[in-house]
């Protein structure tokens, strides 16, 4: 029944207003046809009480029925409407009972059912509706006689119904037809008064679809304003300034961003050359052919170390300061079947507490893509596992071509990650543990340079994890 329910304003509005008009056409139309029914009924027994109860005395003349050539007053029937039915009581007993028929009076059969319906109608002076089974529906008038008996004079119902009938008909047909045209116009007044609110939720889908994460948004033109005294007029100009007011927010948030990528990209390219030198400053102090004391040779390595990690740091963020501002990647054949051998050997290498394994299809997987940046996507991913894992964990490495993608899957059977940081594992220096130890542990910057590098491919990367199994899943599409 929910799936009937009109879901739209203009379609609620419209069925709102037909409900109405239906429900004062059959208000018109009850009271109508109520109204006819009691007047004409009321007629009838105005026409009863005319006739009287001569034809129901007619009927004791005798004991039997009188033809219309009787002479005297109590045999004429030649003045009662055709259909008139007469019939005498004798304590409560029907004695007599007939009808005028064009052809004559005839006398009426009737059941114990039907007699006692007409025993049952009261002696008061009105008329009374009473059904009988071998002729319908008569409004009958009860009377005393001279001789202590009851007489009963009713007239057919049949006219008043037939007039009722058709006042419905009519009223049906009528009603259908205003109720028909009514919609259609009422549709079209509801379309045309409500086009300026459709404007504005063309706008709002418009602006629905539009990408508000990062980068510059156009939005669409303002939806048009109409009289802002009308409720549509309010809403659409509401809706406008709320779309200025989030236009400048966007602009403001992209100049900022443009202004945080220019600081990283510059302060990366500034840093290289400074902490090359000191790494270089470092290894050459230790090349040094005399002896130096244990504690300076452990300073000069360390500095060496820190600084070859700085270096690594600030090429990543330079690379993702690059990939931030929208420089292309090269666009080339990648067979990426060969990287991931590459990478597995290169990772089985250094993580040989780990148990690799590898899953390839028969036939070479082919991408189009930048490949040095496509095997730091896998030699991350790899590395990730192997830093985030306990010895012994198995690593398995799935390669599967699709119809138009190209499907990578990274798979350990280790711990898991935290469930409060996997929606933000692939943000800029997101860690599983803060208190994991640099030398090891990393920035937290591979696995957002994997996401930024596989959007920039065109393609995406997600991961599912849970105690036991975590897999990170890379779509690329084929070449």
């Amino acid at each position: 029944m929910r799936s009937l329910r009109p879901h739209s304003l203009r379609a609620r509005l419209t069925l709102g207003l037909l409900v109405l008009l239906a429900v004062s056409c059959a208000a018109v139309g009850l009271a109508a046809v109520v109204e006819l029914s009691g007047f004409l009924t009321s007629r009838l027994d105005e026409q009863l009480t005319e006739a009287g109860n001569r034809f129901a005395v007619s009927l004791e003349h005798q004991g039997q029925v009188p033809d219309d050539h009787d002479g005297d007053e109590r045999g004429d029937t030649r003045r009662q409407a055709t259909g008139t039915f007469g019939a005498r009581l004798v304590d409560g007993t029907v004695t007599h009972a007939a009808v005028v028929r064009p052809s004559g009076t005839l006398t009426v059969d009737l059941t114990a059912q039907d007699r006692k319906r007409l025993a049952a109608v009261p002696v008061d002076g009105r008329g009374h509706s009473v059904e009988l089974s071998a002729l319908h529906e008569y409004r009958m008038l009860v009377s005393r006689g001279l001789d202590g008996d009851v007489l009963i004079t009713g007239l057919p119902l049949e006219p008043v119904e037939a007039a009722v009938h058709r006042l419905e008909l009519v009223a049906g047909i009528v009603f259908g037809a205003a109720l028909t045209a009514a919609g259609i116009a009422g549709a079209l007044w509801v379309r045309w008064s409500l086009r300026p609110l459709s404007r504005v939720a063309a706008t709002a889908t418009r602006v629905s679809e539009l990408s508000l994460a990062s980068g510059e948004v156009a939005l669409p033109p303002r939806a048009p304003e109409t009289d802002p005294r009308s409720e549509v007029g309010r809403v659409a100009g509401a809706f406008n300034r709320m779309l200025g007011h989030v236009e400048d927010a966007l602009t403001k948030r992209h100049a900022s961003e443009e202004r945080l990528r220019s600081f990283a990209a510059d302060a990366s390219h500034e840093l290289r050359t400074p902490v090359a030198s000191v790494r270089g400053h470092a290894e050459l102090a230790l090349l040094h052919p005399g002896p130096l004391p244990p504690e300076i040779t452990r300073a000069l390595e360390r500095i060496a170390a820190e600084s070859t990690r700085m270096g690594a740091m600030v090429d990543d963020l330079l690379l993702l300061a690059r990939l931030d501002a929208g420089r292309p990647l090269e666009a080339a054949p990648v067979d990426l079947t060969r990287l991931v051998l590459d990478a597995l050997t290169d990772a089985r290498a250094t993580g040989s507490g780990h148990r690799w394994e590898l899953d390839l299809p028969e036939d070479p997987v082919t991408v189009t893509g930048d490949e040095h940046r496509l095997h730091q996507v896998l030699a991350n991913l790899l590395s990730n596992a192997r830093l985030h894992t306990p010895a012994g964990t198995k690593v398995t490495v799935t390669l599967e071509a699709e119809a138009t993608t190209a499907l990578l899957k990274v798979h350990d059977d280790g711990p898991g990650i935290p469930e409060d940081i996997q929606s933000g594992v692939f943000e800029r220096f997101t860690r599983a543990d803060r208190s994991t130890k640099a030398e090891t542990g990393g920035a937290g910057l591979g696995l957002s340079i994997v996401a930024a590098v596989v959007e920039a491919h065109g393609g995406v990367v997600a991961v599912e994890s849970r105690p036991g199994s975590t897999t990170f899943t890379v779509r690329l599409g084929k070449a």
